[in-house]
């Protein structure tokens, strides 16, 4: 796949974007780029187990991203198979020799934000913006190209060992690389790689690892009351308004560490039936982070005392559910030894740092992890992009050349061992 293929690609995932959970077209998009190439694919229950995934898109959202796939050219079929078991692939690929099992986690998923109208935007400027209320605005579609190319470039079986790529649905909200591990699909793999664009960060740069980061718990709060009249039987309510604006003060309230960075967040608050009924429900999402896993954990169990104890000041139930999570980082010097050595060697790299601390969380964390936990190796390369907006941000995009230096470094990685 020649680099004028994989930027028309890229630019055909960011005109359709699609947020956590419902990347049916960019899934059937992936799928179509790796057709015909020497790989097994696994998808459905094979690649991710969403038994345990709290507030999965509903049907009709799904029906809305199926419908819009078909719209812009994705078969209807595989569409509607993408829709009904999940968008997660996992893409095997063998060597022709012994060696070791590499593993790659790339993201698919973009943000539920609109995209920059400014003619003088990049993506304005050359068709491709999107236009659907969703967006790229984490470089997620340069990901997920970067996967699609470095299984085209291997496709000579010309190296030792094998490696599986991990298309991940739902990165943002922490919530999709669980429902990976569930499955199983990153049980023996002996070098986790994740990998994802900078735009921070110029053009040329390459980051041997992310380190630290940010351990995180993305909860979501039910608050469960009794409805009454507002002024003719008040005090037969259960206020679960009342209850959660107390939880939310409180958890803005709680004392930070002096042992960690933390972070706590109220993110939402949905509550209430109308002006003159006491509020029977109430629905409050929040986040903790910490830069330490203990201290993520205490702050989460500092959240449930709170909620326990202003629910019962209230009268109403309530209970507090983990929707997103992901874990802090240690690379492994070794690995990122080797990516450094390759990253030097490589055309239009012009700067290499050993590691760089990471800012806020990503799940890939989990992945990397996991296979730490049973004697493996992980890190996660960062890729410089020189983004004009910062991610997350209506102005955000990527240099496209980086795309090409993932590819080139992933590739020199692998066929180094």
């Amino acid at each position: 796949m020649e680099f004028e293929q994989l930027r028309a690609f890229r630019r055909e995932l960011h005109r359709n974007p699609e947020p956590a959970f419902a990347e049916i077209g960019t899934a059937a998009r992936i799928e179509q780029a790796i057709a015909g190439l020497p790989v097994a694919v696994l998808t459905g229950k094979e690649a991710h187990d969403l038994s345990a995934v709290v507030d999965y898109p509903a049907p009709a959202t799904l029906e809305r991203s199926e419908a819009a796939a078909v719209a812009a050219g994705v078969a209807p079929e595989r569409a509607r198979y993408f829709r009904e078991n999940g968008t997660a692939l996992v893409v095997d690929l063998d060597g022709s020799r012994p060696g070791p099992k590499w593993g790659l986690r790339v993201d698919i998923d973009a943000l539920p934000m609109r995209e920059s109208a400014d003619p003088a935007h990049f993506p304005v400027a050359n068709g491709f913006a999107a236009t659907n209320g969703a967006m790229h605005a984490c470089g997620h579609d340069a990901n997920a190209t970067m996967g699609v190319g470095l299984l085209h470039r291997l496709a000579d079986h010309d190296f030792a060992g094998s490696l599986r790529v991990l298309f991940q649905p739902a990165e943002e909200g922490v919530r999709g690389a669980q429902t990976l591990i569930d499955a199983g699909v990153a049980d023996g793999i002996d070098r986790m790689l994740a990998i994802h664009l900078a735009g921070g960060l110029p053009l040329g740069t390459v980051v041997g690892s992310f380190t630290g980061g940010m351990a995180t718990r993305k909860l979501k709060v039910n608050f469960d009351g009794r409805a009454s009249h507002a002024a003719g039987a008040p005090e037969a309510g259960r206020n679960a308004l009342l209850a959660a604006s107390m939880s939310a003060l409180a958890i803005m309230a709680v004392p930070r560490f002096s042992s960690a960075d933390t972070r706590l967040n109220v993110g939402t608050l949905v509550a209430g039936d109308g002006v003159n009924i006491v509020p029977s429900s109430a629905v409050m999402t929040c986040e903790a982070r910490a830069t330490d896993d203990v201290v993520v954990d205490e702050l989460v169990d500092r959240i449930r005392s709170i909620v326990a104890g202003t629910a019962a000041a209230q009268g109403v139930e309530a209970d507090v559910v983990v929707m997103g999570q992901s874990a802090t980082l240690s690379p492994d010097d070794e690995l990122i030894d080797r990516i450094v050595a390759v990253a030097n060697a490589r055309q239009g790299v012009a700067e290499v740092i050993r590691t760089q601390t990471l800012a806020g969380s990503d799940d890939a964390n989990l992945l990397i992890r996991h296979v730490q936990g049973h004697g493996s190796q992980g890190a996660y390369i960062m890729i410089g992009a020189s983004s004009p907006g910062p991610h997350h941000s209506a102005t955000f995009d990527l240099a496209e050349d980086a795309i090409a230096i993932g590819i080139d470094t992933l590739e020199a990685l692998i066929r180094s061992n």
